[in-house]
């Protein structure tokens, strides 16, 4: 964010609730591209993303969007669209009928050319006249977006959107989301499902009991992490005996041998074992197969922090 304002700034911000605290004192700052919101459930994402948009004032701390308090502040309504995780849709209703209710309740001008180009960019102008209630649970996922995207917003949060979606819906929404940040919408999506945030989000903020645990990109967290030890495995074509040369090198803390021969790897530095573990196998004579890492995810790395 060097060099620019922030779209969302959240400063110090705590919410509680009689003597439960859902979310302390967290601090964070973002801007356009895409984030991950990623944590457990009862983590506080919700009150989090409850307070981003205006819809929950804060107990401490403050909220802004574009350098304005977002709480109470109906001129900036019009530059956030927000889809709850609950579906809120009407299964008689038609897609089109429902994009269109939406547009009118946010006073969209030229309300048609709006409706058909937001339902054309969640690719279902097919779909359109069809009742929801036909619809998949990915069809209506997009749809929803359509209705959220309908005034043309520059900030978007969505809150566990990828819920119950299908693989092939999971993929068709996740392109549609890098093709609206690429239009420079600033989008912001809570989950607790790992995968999603590791391959769609470029900058990741997590969750952990209402703190801000860390954030960052994903790579730059596991640098962040570099004390932490790594699992990585290993086929060879003679497993047993390049264990005993791997327990010599000073970047493995432990090894065992699984029941199909693989090798498990204890490394307390990964980066020095990618490069003398070849050379120590070239020396050895040994062919190595397959080399990869069990925990290079964000699932590790949040598994990690929450033991801490």
């Amino acid at each position: 964010m060097s060099g620019t304002n922030p779209v969302v700034r959240v400063d110090g911000v705590s919410r509680w609730f009689g003597s439960v605290v859902a979310v302390s004192d967290v601090s964070f700052e973002i801007g356009p591209g895409i984030t991950g919101l990623l944590g457990p459930n009862g983590a506080g994402k919700t009150t989090l993303l409850r307070m981003m948009t205006g819809l929950a004032d804060v107990s401490d701390g403050s909220v802004t969007l574009f350098g304005q308090p977002v709480r109470d502040n109906p001129a900036l309504y019009g530059r956030l669209g927000v889809m709850s995780e609950h579906e809120t849709v009407y299964s008689f209703m038609r897609g089109r009928d429902f994009v269109r209710m939406m547009a009118r309740i946010r006073g969209v001008p030229d309300l048609d050319r709006a409706v058909e180009k937001a339902i054309a960019q969640v690719d279902l102008t097919e779909a359109a006249d069809k009742r929801m209630g036909t619809y998949s649970r990915g069809m209506r996922q997009r749809m929803r977006l359509a209705a959220t995207i309908v005034h043309d917003p520059d900030v978007l949060i969505l809150d566990e959107p990828l819920n119950g979606a299908d693989p092939r819906q999971r993929v068709h929404f996740q392109n549609l989301l890098r093709r609206l940040a690429g239009d420079g919408r600033t989008i912001i999506i809570s989950s607790h499902i790992l995968e999603e945030v590791e391959q769609l989000a470029e900058t990741v903020l997590l969750i952990i009991n209402g703190k801000l645990a860390a954030s960052g990109g994903f790579r730059a967290i596991r640098a962040a992490l570099d004390k932490r030890p790594y699992h990585v495995r290993v086929i060879a074509t003679e497993p047993r005996r390049l264990a005993g040369h791997i327990m010599q090198l000073g970047s493995v803390d432990a090894v065992n041998v699984d029941p199909d021969g693989a090798l498990v790897v204890l490394s307390n530095n990964v980066r020095d074992l990618q490069v003398e573990l070849p050379r120590l196998a070239q020396q050895a004579s040994i062919g190595l197969r397959r080399v990869e890492p069990l925990d290079d995810s964000l699932e590790s790395v949040f598994g990690y922090l929450v033991e801490r």
